[in-house]
């Protein structure tokens, strides 16, 4: 009898094949990209659909190109040789240190707080004090869609004038403690992903929202090569433009958005059921956008986790473990960054697994993953 195949992730991106008649006058308009009416037709419902209305946004190409753009906008009356730090988390996946080295800046690494697995706030503060004069910016990450404390970091960024970006890949559809869409109202710039691996995706894209109107339309000019004025660079620059195709696909996903998140969180919520032994994320908000299930083993399987996956992908179960190595175990960052302690990330990620969590998983599916999972584990102690 053949074991049935479960992937570790499957991509939500809605068919071009059943957005012919959009394409059809796509094609007539003959407008592809450039901030077209499609893109702003979705940067619109983006807003009032998962931000109650409030604030801008604009779509970028790749949610990598909006971080290395907002970290240049923040910082861009900074001085690299003398405020050369970015405080950043080492639990977090490549793109945001290479975003800060991009930027012209140094990843300064923290450490994160051992039960909602985001940047602790002490660990910044202490490297706030250490590094004293000479951060320029503070870029915590919305860990696996987790909501992290914005009044936190509205609040921080006023009493020390230094400017906070959000990573938030994974939160499209998270929801904050208030039950509002996570970083609705907030000044900071907050940079979601729409990749193929994500909740909602497109195949390559992204976009960034804050409640600062001034903000974004400088980002919407930084991503036009930087013409502030008809074709007169005002600004860094490069493209960042989303193209209208990604724009339509990024329309069409929006109708399904909130159906999709509730059918995974139904998902998560029986993965807790059904593993009461093992450790969870805290969550921080009402609702987390969740792109794959991270758990971590308890201690008496931890060392034993490359078997455990092993045995996961004998039984045709995808598995990953994000985020380990964290950036400050990749050999190009601990070359190009400053580590704080990391004594919680470490430990973190020597035990972490991902398990799968897409939006067409069964119940059934749920149990086979959780029963292989817990025989996986306890074959390596026996």
């Amino acid at each position: 009898m053949s074991l049935p195949e479960i992937s570790f992730i499957r991509s939500n991106i809605p068919k071009i094949s059943q957005l012919s008649e959009s394409v059809i006058a796509m094609e007539n308009s003959g407008i592809y990209t450039n901030y077209g009416p499609i893109n702003q037709k979705f940067e619109k419902r983006l807003v009032e659909q998962m931000f109650g209305g409030v604030g801008q946004c604009v779509t970028v190409c790749n949610a990598t190109i909006g971080l290395m753009m907002a970290l240049k906008y923040v910082t861009r009356h900074t001085s690299p040789e003398r405020q050369r730090y970015i405080i950043m988390p080492s639990f977090t996946f490549a793109a945001a240190a290479h975003a800060v080295l991009w930027a012209g800046f140094v990843p300064l690494l923290c450490d994160i707080d051992p039960q909602d697995w985001m940047a602790s706030h002490d660990a910044e503060q202490a490297l706030l004090q250490q590094y004293k004069g000479q951060v320029a910016a503070i870029f915590p990450y919305a860990t696996f869609g987790n909501a992290a404390d914005m009044a936190y970091y509205t609040e921080l960024e006023r009493h020390t004038g230094i400017p906070v970006v959000i990573d938030a890949a994974a939160s499209l559809g998270a929801r904050d403690s208030q039950g509002r869409g996570f970083g609705q109202g907030s000044p900071h710039a907050i940079i979601c992903s729409l990749h193929a691996t994500k909740t909602m995706g497109i195949g390559e894209g992204g976009f960034i929202y804050a409640n600062n109107p001034e903000m974004i339309e400088a980002l919407r000019a930084m991503g036009n090569f930087g013409f502030g004025q008809v074709r007169h660079a005002t600004m860094p620059g490069l493209n960042s433009k989303l193209p209208e195709i990604g724009a339509l696909l990024a329309l069409s996903g929006l109708e399904q958005l909130d159906a999709v998140v509730e059918k995974k969180c139904s998902i998560e919520r029986l993965y807790y059921d059904l593993l009461p032994e093992f450790t969870f994320q805290r969550p921080r908000g009402t609702r987390t956008a969740y792109q794959f299930l991270p758990v971590r083993l308890p201690a008496q399987y931890a060392p034993h986790r490359r078997a455990i996956l092993e045995r996961m992908k004998q039984r045709r179960i995808g598995t990953s473990t994000y985020f380990s190595p964290h950036l400050h175990e990749q050999s190009y960052f601990a070359a190009n960054s400053v580590a704080g302690d990391l004594s919680a990330t470490t430990a973190l990620a020597a035990s972490i697994v991902s398990l799968p969590l897409w939006h067409e998983m069964t119940p059934e599916m749920v149990h086979y993953v959780c029963r292989e999972f817990r025989a996986a584990c306890h074959a390596q102690i026996v």
